[in-house]
């Protein structure tokens, strides 16, 4: 808000030198830049995003250092505002790549394009201002000929009218560009309260930050004589002074970052009488000097049971008591837990125990996390020891009852007798806490080995009974669950071995091919592995119907498989006129081409008896009667399906197989996927019968 000039005047006073402070007319901000350079000003503030650092495509324009300015905006001839007037100096950073031989890779410059490296830098570049309770980011656009781009050189600076604040304010700027190529600039002041209340004006005092040092820039005019004083600004007593100086104007100071504390303060003053002092803490918030006042802080064991936190400032903490054992782990808090206490610093503090003891230890915590600890005693009492804190708690009839802090809880403990005052035991004297609720205890660990043990033994024989009086009343039940077991056990070993089966079949048609299919499909389902010539047609026509038949044989036979003969229709007449002329070779028969050449190496095994154990018949219902076998084929166990599918599974399965419940249920769902299968192919067969009378095949059966 604009001050009347004649307030601004009562509050500077009648000083020349607060009268030659430079005006600016008009309200409108303004930029203006060092010879060379061309800048602009956006309209309007922008939003103060910084974004994250990226890596310079080149020679970037980057801000340097900050410079400020006390200035007076006035709106009319007697209408001023005190304002903050901004210089920020910029440099090249960065440089270009040296470009590849473009000859050597046989390519030639293009003459149309410009070189980079002639070309001048633009950059973006934000201010940043904070006063409250005014916070502002004006966008400065700077442009730098390309005769001024030096890779490390200073271009110039560009100055930005202004910010206003209030007389005593504490100011903070930030300048950065966008995007961002470095870590930003920021600046802290503290503005004076009262600029001339002396015949001298007051020391013009800037803090910035540079890397892992800090700078106060007091820019005075020369020869002026000032004090400066650094201070710890304690909200419990009086300041504490850390370090002071009379130096002669200008002088800048750097300070280390692991310097910084939060309640650093800075105060600066003419040295002249009745001189006014400025001063600013701007380290309140600095994440840096919080970090450095907790590593600075330390815990101190005093005499008669007393102790205190070292701190140069106050710290938000609690302070409790834990029990830290021996062999390592968390420090187990106290049980029953000690009250929590917020700590104030630098001041002597009462342990709530009788006694002190090496394992006990002092926790300082934030809402945080844990940031001390310590075991004060160890200096004074020695080593940690193995030691067990035995916890002894008290209701309102005065029961009492024991319990030992381990890190898993409080373990009870068979008896009380040997840890209670008088009880006995002289090695369990040392008492650390008594009250109403009940007691601590730090007694030898060995002491109580045996009845932890106790209990354990004590669980395990329990457990052991109880299990024991289980079998006793669910006999049946548990031999049913040992039969599951095992049934599991054989059905995994099955599932391991996987047994071969060899599919034989005549496809008399369309419909009874899927029928043999959807068998084999099934099959599959179970611990089987599955050949039949409908999965192997490529193989089937490269290497020829008997040659094929011939290999798969013989491997399902070493493997210990099995072969199976589906018989059908046009399979039994195919075996009859086998029977009928065995030395006739085979020759072309349409779609029985393959199930032809296998009938050349099975009937011999059949003829000569090495068929049982290697081969299975089988048929379907409906589709053939049973006695349709040729009787040389029943020699070996011959199935009716699905009518005597457990059979059939069982067999396949080989001698391991599951005699049970479950091979039934799945002979059920390998029943179901055959259903669909077989009624379409009885149908077709049905249908087929009625139009044309009887098969070809069907004439000769006998």
């Amino acid at each position: 808000m604009p001050v009347p000039w004649f307030l601004l005047s009562l509050a500077l006073g009648r000083n020349p030198v607060v009268l030659s402070l430079e005006r600016v007319v008009g309200p409108q901000d303004a930029a203006r830049c060092s010879p060379g350079l061309s800048c602009h000003l956006w309209d309007g503030d922008v939003l103060c995003l910084p974004g994250g650092i990226v890596s310079a495509p080149g020679p970037v324009l980057v801000p340097t250092l900050l410079q400020t300015e006390l200035v007076l905006r006035c709106h009319k001839e007697t209408d001023c505002d005190l304002c903050v007037r901004v210089a920020v100096h910029l440099a090249v950073h960065g440089s270009w790549e040296e470009p590849a031989d473009e000859e050597e890779f046989g390519r030639t410059p293009d003459p149309g394009l410009e070189d980079p490296r002639n070309a001048s830098l633009q950059a973006h570049v934000v201010l940043s201002f904070q006063a409250y309770p005014t916070a502002r980011c004006v966008l400065l656009e700077v442009q730098v000929p390309a005769a001024l781009v030096q890779p490390g050189q200073s271009v110039g600076s560009v100055v930005f009218d202004c910010f206003e604040a209030a007389l005593g304010a504490e100011v903070r700027i930030w300048s950065y560009t966008q995007p961002r190529y470095q870590k930003e600039l920021n600046l802290t002041q503290q503005l004076p309260g009262n600029l001339c209340a002396s015949r001298t004006a007051l020391p013009w005092l800037n803090v910035s930050a540079d890397g892992d040092h800090v700078r106060l820039v007091l820019d005075v005019s020369e020869e002026q004589r000032f004090g400066l004083s650094l201070y710890w600004n304690q909200t419990q007593g009086p300041a504490k002074p850390w370090w002071h100086r009379n130096l002669t104007g200008p002088q800048t100071i750097t300070l280390n970052h692991t310097d910084l504390v939060p309640c650093l303060c800075i105060q600066v003053w003419p040295l002249e009488p009745d001189s006014v002092r400025t001063s600013v803490c701007p380290f309140r918030e600095d994440p840096r000097a919080h970090r450095n006042l907790w590593r600075a802080a330390r815990l101190q064991l005093l005499p008669s049971q007393d102790w205190r936190l070292d701190a140069p400032c106050s710290l938000p903490a609690e302070a409790t008591l834990c029990w830290q054992a021996q062999d390592g782990g968390p420090c187990q808090p106290l049980v029953p837990p000690l009250p929590r206490a917020n700590v104030t610093v630098n001041k002597a503090l009462k342990f709530p125990l009788l006694k002190g003891h090496p394992n006990v230890c002092i926790q300082v915590s934030t809402w945080e996390k844990l940031q001390l600890q310590e075991c004060l005693w160890t200096d004074s009492l020695g080593p940690l020891k193995d030691d067990m804190l035995v916890v002894e708690t008290r209701d309102s009839q005065d029961n009492r009852s024991l319990c030992a802090l381990e890190p898993s809880g409080c373990t009870p403990l068979l008896s009380r007798a040997s840890t209670v005052r008088g009880g006995g035991d002289p090695s369990c004297t040392c008492l650390l806490w008594d009250d109403d609720l009940g007691a601590l205890w730090a007694c030898p660990m060995d002491k109580y080995t045996h009845q932890r043990w106790a209990l354990v033994w004590l669980a395990c024989l329990l457990f052991a009974a109880v299990l024991f009086l289980l079998l006793l009343v669910k006999k049946d039940h548990v031999k049913g669950w040992l039969r599951l077991l095992k049934e599991d056990a054989l059905e995994g070993a099955a599932a391991s071995r996987s047994r071969v089966a060899l599919l034989l079949y005549s496809p008399d048609d369309a419909g009874f091919e899927r029928l043999v299919g959807a068998l084999a499909s099934a099959l599959c389902q179970l611990p089987l592995r599955v050949a039949v010539d409908l999965w192997s047609r490529r193989e089937l026509s490269a290497q020829g119907p008997l040659a094929w038949f011939h290999a798969q044989r013989r491997q399902t036979l070493q493997e210990g498989g099995v072969v199976v003969l589906l018989f059908s229709p046009g399979a039994v007449a195919m075996c009859h006129e086998w029977l009928q002329d065995a030395a006739s070779a085979p020759g072309a028969h349409g779609p029985h081409d393959a199930f032809t050449a296998s009938l050349s190496c099975v009937l011999p095994d059949f003829l000569q008896g090495r068929a049982p154990g290697r081969y299975i018949g089988a048929y379907f219902d409906r589709l053939l009667p049973p006695d349709a076998v040729p009787a040389l084929f029943r020699s070996v166990p011959v199935f009716s399906l699905p009518s005597q599918l457990p059979d059939f599974l069982g067999t396949l399965q080989g001698p391991g197989a599951l005699r049970s419940r479950r091979l039934a249920e799945r002979a059920d769902q390998v029943s179901r996927a055959l259903q669909p299968a077989l009624d379409s192919c009885f149908w077709s067969q049905e249908t087929a019968g009625t139009g044309s009378g009887m098969g070809p095949e069907a004439g000769d059966r006998t």
